[in-house]
């Protein structure tokens, strides 16, 4: 914030104290919108993977944050999902083989006595009609009869129960132990993602904030990045020409050392006036009033500026102006 106002009050009065002479070209600074690269869960800095001043590309590991908690937590996650996962198939088989093939005995045997009991009972009607038995030895024969029918019912239903998996409402629950297993899981997953940051975009390592083992609170900022496309050009123009301005607009800028202007593109023309130093409105001096004016370069030139580097901007219809009027 100092460096920028510092350079805005000299381009103020730059600007202010050469009202009354040749008013092509404004001055101004570059400045950059950083992305500040951060971690939202606190850590030691275990790594830090570049240097300031280099060129990173998209994707690149730039540094990450001690991680053993979230490991095993990862860890306990997966096996708590493995584990619901197993009891989800579980309920939909049915039982063992083994405890099947004991049902399916019990079947069979069941079979043999109902089949006993329906010819000793068949038998004893025809004894009862020749007389030659009770009404009564015919009744229990009778009895036994139903009594065997209804035991292989039973273990029929029985034997079809096994062979099904679970309920529906038990399978629905294991299915919802499951869904939340996985969120569980997901989670912790994304926090140790976070533990390790990478580059968001291509660009310049601006500058970095801490060293190899030094304590990260969560949200605080690592590394900043300066994409190329991020830089700017600051300048301040009086408020008769502010009017003339659109966004599109061609400027070619220069500074000390630069073998040739750069051209650029006003991008934002701030729409509050600004004044340095303060004066009262009036029709008698609003001609100090000034406006901040932004301009982006053009691809291919961003890497000629340097954030803070002070530069000179020049309207494109003025650069056409003074040709005209050298001529």
């Amino acid at each position: 914030m100092n460096l920028r106002f510092g350079l805005l009050l000299g381009a103020a009065l730059l600007l202010l104290g050469g009202c009354s002479g040749d008013n092509s070209s404004y001055q101004g600074w570059v400045e950059g919108e950083f992305v500040l690269v951060a971690a939202p869960l606190p850590g030691q800095l275990l790594t830090l993977d570049v240097h300031r001043g280099t060129q990173v590309e998209a994707g690149i590991p730039l540094f990450s944050l001690e991680n053993a908690f979230e490991t095993a937590a990862v860890i306990e996650a997966e096996q708590n999902m493995l584990q619901a996962e197993r009891a989800l198939d579980n309920l939909g088989k049915g039982r063992r083989p083994s405890e099947l093939a004991a049902i399916e005995a019990q079947l069979r045997e069941a079979r043999s006595s109902l089949e006993y009991a329906r010819t000793d009972y068949e038998r004893k009607k025809t004894l009862l009609a020749e007389q030659t038995i009770s009404q009564e030895e015919s009744d229990r024969a009778r009895n036994e009869y139903n009594r065997t029918r209804q035991t292989v019912n039973r273990i029929q239903a029985e034997l079809a129960t096994a062979r099904l998996g679970g309920r529906t409402d038990e399978v629905a629950g294991a299915e919802a132990v499951v869904e939340a297993a996985r969120a569980k899981l997901d989670q912790v997953r994304w926090n140790l993602d976070q533990k390790r940051q990478s580059a968001p975009m291509a660009g310049l390592v601006f500058d970095t904030f801490y060293e190899r083992g030094e304590w990260v609170g969560g949200g605080m900022p690592v590394v900043s990045l300066l994409p190329p496309e991020n830089i700017k050009i600051i300048f301040y123009v009086p408020e008769p020409l502010a009017g003339t301005l659109a966004p599109g607009q061609a400027v070619l800028v220069t500074f000390d050392g630069g073998p040739a202007p750069i051209p650029a593109t006003v991008s934002y023309i701030k729409p509050e006036a600004e004044f340095t130093p303060p004066v009262i409105y009036s029709s008698q001096n609003r001609a100090k009033l000034v406006y901040l004016v932004e301009a982006r370069p053009a691809p291919g030139h961003t890497t000629e500026l340097r954030v803070g580097q002070p530069v000179d901007v020049t309207l494109a219809d003025q650069t056409r102006k003074v040709d005209q009027a050298g001529e």
